[in-house]
């Protein structure tokens, strides 16, 4: 019946019938880029920064997010894996090797599944905020391949980190951090726990992501309920990266961002594989209540504006890279202000020399 619905409001949605807030679709777009930027200011600093003195997430919410992600995780998922795959391959260009590692929330099954003797690794430490997601990292440890490979698990808050400091050599996150309320905080503290030129990896979920299920929720609220509110987390920009690492204290930070578009079959199975991964609405200003006909609305608006000839919606999914090593004598130092012995002038003459030739 919910889909039957759905697939009526979606053809009036098509046909104009019923869509009178907005002239076009068109309008309908701009007005949700306004409502959009209205939901990620506020919780944002003039330098775009999370600001560390607003509590953004519930961590209580979060934790039985992951405790029910811990039940309901099944499958393969082929997201997950070609971040963490993405992620672990940055190992494999450091000559270094790191004996001591931490795996941090997120998810740490999939880097445990695949970290598959990368790195040197000798003892990994699987640090989880749900004691039902460690318990459940613990039971399925048989079906990882070990490389002789000594595995610790843990309960601790990402935001209270329960390591000694200077005692690893690598921090690795996948898809955990962007749930901190203070970021820069928990990143500083990832410093802290590393010994000099220990190295941090982490993969964050940027401010693209699932920018179409945005469209479609505020478009529907504004319909259904003539306003919107907080439905989807704020996330971190692509230009503040960098400067979290930075604000952290890493040193020779690097970042860089992939998109992956996910193909599902309907709003609902989008939903459920979220609710897989732990990763649902966990703000602390958010609504309690989504009524149905919002619901089936925002899945109507979803399917109308961006399904495919297949019938299929897209999801974007923006990932960021981010990369710091804690400073130590032996790493690379830009040299100082006016050390330069040859100019730019001298370059450019050079290669107009080179051309006449």
């Amino acid at each position: 019946m919910a889909v039957s619905a759905a697939r009526v409001f979606a053809g009036e949605w098509a046909s104009g019938k019923h869509y009178r807030l907005f002239p076009s679709p068109a309008a309908a777009i701009t007005a949700f880029s306004f409502a959009i930027a209205g939901l990620a200011s506020f919780c944002t600093e003039a330098d775009g920064v999370l600001s560390s003195r607003v509590k953004i997430f519930d961590r209580d919410l979060k934790r039985k997010h992951r405790d029910r992600a811990a039940w309901l995780m099944g499958g393969k998922n082929d997201f997950v894996d070609s971040v963490a795959e993405n992620l672990l391959d940055r190992l494999e260009d450091c000559k270094k090797t790191f004996s001591t590692a931490l795996c941090l929330g997120g998810s740490s099954e999939a880097i445990r599944r695949l970290i598959r003797g990368r790195g040197g690794i000798e003892k990994l430490i699987m640090m989880d905020m749900s004691l039902d997601m460690v318990k459940h990292l613990k039971n399925t440890e048989q079906n990882y391949v070990s490389n002789n490979l000594e595995t610790l698990y843990m309960v601790g808050d990402e935001e209270f980190l329960p390591i000694k400091e200077n005692s690893l050599e690598l921090l690795v996150s996948c898809l955990g951090l962007h749930w901190t309320n203070d970021l820069p905080g928990a990143m500083i503290q990832c410093r802290l726990a590393l010994k000099p030129d220990g190295l941090f990896l982490a993969a964050i979920l940027g401010g693209e992501t699932l920018k179409e299920l945005r469209m479609a929720c505020t478009i529907a609220q504004l319909e259904r309920e003539g306003g919107i509110s907080p439905r989807m987390s704020p996330l971190a920009q692509v230009r503040d990266a960098g400067n979290l690492l930075t604000r952290a204290g890493f040193a020779l930070p690097g970042v860089d961002v992939d998109e992956y578009t996910v193909r599902y079959d309907s709003a609902l199975e989008l939903i459920e594989h979220l609710r897989t991964m732990g990763e649902t609405n966990a703000l602390l200003q958010r609504s309690n209540i989504l009524k149905r006909d919002t619901a089936l609305a925002t899945a109507a608006v979803y399917e109308s504006m961006f399904a495919a000839e297949d019938g299929k919606i897209p999801a974007t999914f923006q990932v960021i890279y981010m990369t710091g090593w804690k400073e130590h004598p032996s790493q690379q130092k830009a040299k100082s202000r006016g050390s330069a012995t040859i100019s730019f002038e001298d370059i450019q003459s050079h290669f107009r020399s080179n051309e006449v030739n």
